[in-house]
């Protein structure tokens, strides 16, 4: 079992035409502040610069993944991995994007644990939720 944080729209969305909806370097600041360590594929590097030393990348991080590990998944569709997760961390940027990609992990399956709002560099309120199957 895996944790995976997600950053999405209000329609779970994720990615658009292969570009991440946003770049807020204080979800990243924030998922650091709850992680030991991430992990990542290349597509997410640029996003962890100031925790290189807390990152594993690998393009095969979801297949790799271990019970205690941390997933911050951006351009993959989760769908496959459902089995695996046994945690969710999503950042609402509480706005409509368009998306081309869309998390789908089915939260029903999860009880919501924990629930946070504050303020990001490029919105003005992110809420971090935390789902536990």
């Amino acid at each position: 079992m895996m944790t995976v944080a997600v950053c999405v729209d209000d329609r779970m969305g994720m990615l658009f035409n292969n570009r991440r909806q946003s770049r807020d370097k204080f979800v990243i600041d924030d998922l650091m502040s709850i992680a030991e360590k991430v992990y990542i594929n290349s597509f997410s590097e640029e996003l962890f610069e100031d925790y290189r030393d807390r990152t594993e990348i690998d393009e095969d991080f979801l297949e790799k993944a271990g019970s205690e590990d941390i997933c911050f998944v951006e351009n993959i569709d989760l769908a496959p991995y459902a089995d695996k997760i046994d945690k969710v961390i999503l950042y609402l940027w509480n706005r409509h994007y368009p998306s081309s990609l869309k998390c789908k992990v089915n939260l029903s399956d999860y009880s919501l644990m924990e629930k946070t709002e504050f303020a990001g560099n490029s919105h003005e309120k992110i809420t971090r939720e935390e789902y536990v199957r």
